[in-house]
């Protein structure tokens, strides 16, 4: 039986304080008022001073109201019953259908062991080029998409889950706009994979303490989808938005600021989430591709700074593309040698005539004379842009490279790409 307490010591915001002890740290408690009764889970323990952050915001509380505590932290249901649903932060339905109260499973709990973990070795195919040709995502990698507002993060996100090779994706939504909200619904639904998603939905107009929850109740969900033996592709967006609601609430608490006022327990925080992909062997996995937005395109700012030293690489979204130079997928190496033997020699010769593509752009700026290899880098780097890198390309991997030696056949001779000519003399198309 837990004990009632009827006297609340403060109100602060959406944090409410009582004395209380045998409490745990993210246990979950029922605050009941004249208005009616709403969640509050523990986020911070002083001595006998209990901190709750109110699900629902703190209107209409007051210091008389009761305080309940449950005994456990927050939980989600699981089952196939989640496929095809769209939930909030708070675990609540956000579609019209019903609530699920089967099989409760705790959100939030340790990453698993590194020893029960097994070398990733296979690669998910996504049908974008400049992923799955040059930076090749690898089953239980952890990634970050490092984008700027207004660059179209979401829709490469919804193009993913549409397209990548895995049995379940959950997305999870932290500070969206409803109309970014209502784009994966309907993108996803037109496009057929909605019965393979489960959603995980907070708005910017919903309580910040949900925006906390997102990426548990996904990974929570997608650890025991693994378990069962799926591969399972989990989806957030966007990680600066829940560093925004930790510091938020860490500002409400009256914490000490770490860099520019985020707590200082960010990277902790962060890597608690991140942590949780994995390959279990004998089972499936779990992935994390999520897309932390840079404020002013600034990479040291603390939320992708932090993201860096835990995830294994990056993708780059800049100008509505992905860019092949700072994007980087440390794992590809662990999957490009099991494609196609001309993988890792086309990807390198093709960035590395890239690169010469930009040199020769910055002499044409200054007003340099153009030799004739110039043109053909200029050629190439046009066709490189347009066939390869505009994400409106939708093609698979082995399509993907058959491309790109046409475009190193239509603009340069065999012998200037820098490549083996034992890999030429197979893959170079013939001419008709």
């Amino acid at each position: 039986m837990r004990k009632i307490y009827s006297k609340i010591e403060q109100i602060a915001g959406n944090v409410i304080t009582v004395k209380a002890d045998g409490v745990k740290y993210g246990e979950l408690a029922e605050v009941t008022s004249r208005h009616g009764s709403t969640l509050a889970e523990v986020i911070r323990l002083q001595g006998e001073d209990v901190y709750l952050q109110a699900f629902s915001g703190t209107r209409g509380i007051s210091t008389g109201d009761e305080v309940r505590f449950l005994g456990r932290p927050m939980q989600v249901s699981f089952s196939e019953n989640l496929l095809g649903r769209i939930f909030t932060g708070g675990g609540l339905p956000r579609d019209s259908g019903p609530s699920l109260s089967e099989n409760m499973i705790e959100i939030g709990g340790p990453a698993v062991n590194p020893a029960k973990r097994i070398i990733p070795r296979n690669m998910i195919r996504t049908g974008i080029p400049m992923i799955d040709v040059f930076n090749s995502l690898v089953v239980s990698q952890k990634l970050p998409i490092f984008s700027v507002s207004g660059e179209p993060y979401n829709q490469v996100l919804a193009r993913i889950a549409m397209q990548a090779e895995v049995d379940v994706i959950v997305l999870g939504g932290c500070g969206l706009k409803y109309d970014d909200y209502l784009y994966f619904k309907e993108t996803l639904e037109e496009g057929g994979a909605l019965s393979r998603t489960i959603f995980f939905i907070h708005t910017a107009a919903d309580p910040v303490v949900e925006c906390l929850q997102v990426p548990d109740l996904c990974l929570a969900v997608a650890e025991n989808f693994g378990l069962q033996g799926k591969r399972v592709l989990v989806l957030l967006t966007d990680m600066t938005n829940f560093a925004d609601a930790l510091k938020e609430i860490a500002i409400t608490m009256e914490q000490v600021p770490s860099n520019r006022g985020y707590p200082g327990d960010l990277y902790s925080q962060l890597a608690a989430r991140y942590e949780k992909a994995v390959d279990f062997e004998g089972a499936g996995s779990v992935t994390v591709l999520a897309v932390t937005t840079m404020p002013g395109d600034d990479v040291t700012h603390p939320v992708p700074d932090n993201t860096g030293y835990i995830t294994e690489g990056q993708f780059y979204l800049r100008n509505g593309r992905i860019e092949p130079f700072g994007s980087l997928s440390r794992l590809k190496q662990l999957v490009n040698k099991n494609t196609r033997e001309d993988h890792r020699a086309l990807m390198d010769g093709m960035i590395r005539l890239y690169a010469q593509y930009k040199d020769t752009l910055e002499k044409k700026a200054m007003g340099f004379r153009m030799s004739d290899w110039d043109q053909k880098l200029l050629s190439y780097g046009e066709r490189f842009e347009s066939g390869l890198m505009d994400l409106s390309v939708n093609i698979g991997l082995e399509q993907a490279l058959d491309r790109g030696w046409e475009i190193l056949s239509a603009c340069f001779m065999p012998e200037e790409t820098g490549l083996r000519t034992e890999i030429i003399s197979k893959f170079w198309p013939k001419k008709e």
